[in-house]
């Protein structure tokens, strides 16, 4: 099911919102506001396990399109998120080995989208990102998968680290894309993968990073140490592709 992304102000617009069972990928609420109508969307919305940040009205204001959000805005997701068993899914109904993007950190909605695309073209059965700290399905993310959005099954979870280890029940190897691990040459990646990319600033975190079971290089000959994420996550993808081709020959 696909959502037109919007940004939704006004408490009973919000929650309307949530009542009618549309995404929201973040509620913010004023500093100070805890009168009835604020707790009803607060409730509503921790229900939904919706990310709920409290800015100042000054923050409110600069992102109101109207200046009539009575202390409330949420933003709404331009598509509905797939779970992470219907990414499972996706695999066994091609009957292939689960190949899984995992993005940790990623926050630009541009490189969110373009990783999707990429992913789609290369494959992948699944994009994984977290609620935290992340880009979600925006418009912006929509328009730049050129399509891909209406094909690739995005999830969203609470805790990356501890849906890959629920994966490892599911067979599932994880390869983070780190400087300091090994040529991506000498790395099998043919089997059920999940790579996981960071961002360009921090890399993957300190506890994704351990939760991985191996870590890839991409070999790199200039004088600036990273490659932009959806770059990455483009090459690394590829040398899947070529790798589970050749095991096919």
């Amino acid at each position: 099911m696909r959502y037109e992304e919007s940004t939704i102000e006004g408490r009973n617009a919000v929650l309307e919102a949530f009542r009618s069972g549309k995404t929201i990928d973040r509620l913010f609420v004023q500093d100070g506001c805890k009168d009835g109508p604020v707790q009803t969307i607060l409730r509503e919305a921790k229900k939904h396990d919706t990310i709920i940040q409290f800015v100042k009205k000054e923050r409110l204001d600069q992102m109101s399109d109207t200046g009539k959000h009575q202390g409330v805005l949420a933003y709404a997701a331009a598509y509905s998120y797939a779970t992470v068993e219907e990414i499972l899914q996706a695999a066994r109904d091609k009957e292939e080995p689960p190949f899984i993007v995992l993005l940790d950190g990623i926050e630009d909605p541009h490189n969110l989208g373009a990783i999707i695309r990429t992913a789609h073209q290369a494959g992948a059965h699944g994009v994984i990102i977290p609620k935290r700290r992340a880009a979600g399905l925006t418009a912006v993310a929509a328009r730049t998968s050129a399509g891909a959005l209406n094909y690739m099954p995005v999830a969203k979870v609470t805790n990356l680290k501890n849906t890959m280890e629920d994966l490892k029940k599911e067979g599932i190897w994880f390869a983070c894309a780190d400087m300091a691990g090994d040529t991506m040459y000498n790395v099998n990646l043919t089997g059920p993968i999940g790579i996981v990319i960071g961002n360009e600033g921090d890399g993957v975190s300190r506890l994704v990073r351990e939760a991985c079971d191996m870590y890839v290089s991409i070999p790199m000959k200039g004088q600036i140490d990273s490659l932009n994420a959806s770059v990455a996550a483009g090459i690394l993808s590829y040398e899947i592709v070529r790798q589970r081709m050749m095991q096919k020959k």
